[in-house]
């Protein structure tokens, strides 16, 4: 299972943010929450390597084992998700 390498905890809407802004400069595309951006060939699977390492390094992360599956990488709200779960913060907050 992954586990969180930091304390901090974060906000859905900072999580996504950050995360739409990786994307953009990434692809040259805006990328709304609920696209998938492998099916819309958005993005390829090696890319999605890129998005792990960023997720890991951005939020202090260490995604491993189940984590590492397709379907938690295919949208935003799906990583926001991911992180929001990793680091124990609630989206609410």
């Amino acid at each position: 299972m992954s586990e969180s390498t930091t304390e901090r905890r974060f906000v859905a809407e900072d999580v996504e943010t950050e995360l739409k802004q990786f994307l953009e400069k990434s692809t040259k595309t805006s990328w709304e929450s609920d696209t998938d951006l492998f099916a819309d060939g958005g993005v390829s699977s090696m890319f999605a390597m890129e998005l792990v390492v960023h997720i890991e390094r951005s939020f202090g992360l260490a995604i491993e084992g189940p984590d590492l599956r397709i379907d938690n990488f295919r949208t935003v709200n799906d990583m926001t998700a991911l992180v929001l779960r990793l680091t124990g913060s609630d989206a609410g907050e």
